[in-house]
């Protein structure tokens, strides 16, 4: 699996070009074709990066949201959905390590006193 065919994972139901996926993905440091590791934290790390500059473009265009049309859900249930869907995702994202930070791996804090 490659980058793109996790960010198509990621974001199922949205309907985009692979073009603009690739954008989002070089935006956020990914090349679309390269393989997908699953064990680089980093490499996960900047997938839900892309995934949220997917969810934020879609809710600031409200072209798409007015095109947005289910029998059990309104224009303005969807707008709430996706906000809560980006805030769910900024949290994943900060609580997430790079690479390097996993390597680390160090989660003391140490104070010293003269």
């Amino acid at each position: 699996m490659n980058n793109l065919q996790r960010l198509e994972m990621e974001t199922k139901g949205i309907k985009l070009d692979q073009s603009e996926l690739t954008v989002y993905l070089q935006e956020n440091d990914l090349q679309p074709f390269t393989e997908y590791n699953p064990q680089s934290a980093t490499n996960k790390r900047n997938i839900y990066r892309s995934a949220l500059s997917v969810l934020e473009s879609i809710a600031n265009s409200p072209k798409t949201l007015k095109n947005i049309k289910h029998d059990d859900m309104t224009v303005s249930d969807f707008a709430t959905n996706i906000q809560n869907r980006i805030d769910q995702l900024e949290y994943k994202i900060r609580t997430l390590k790079t690479d390097e930070q996993a390597q680390l791996n160090s989660n003391t804090f140490m104070l010293f006193d003269k």
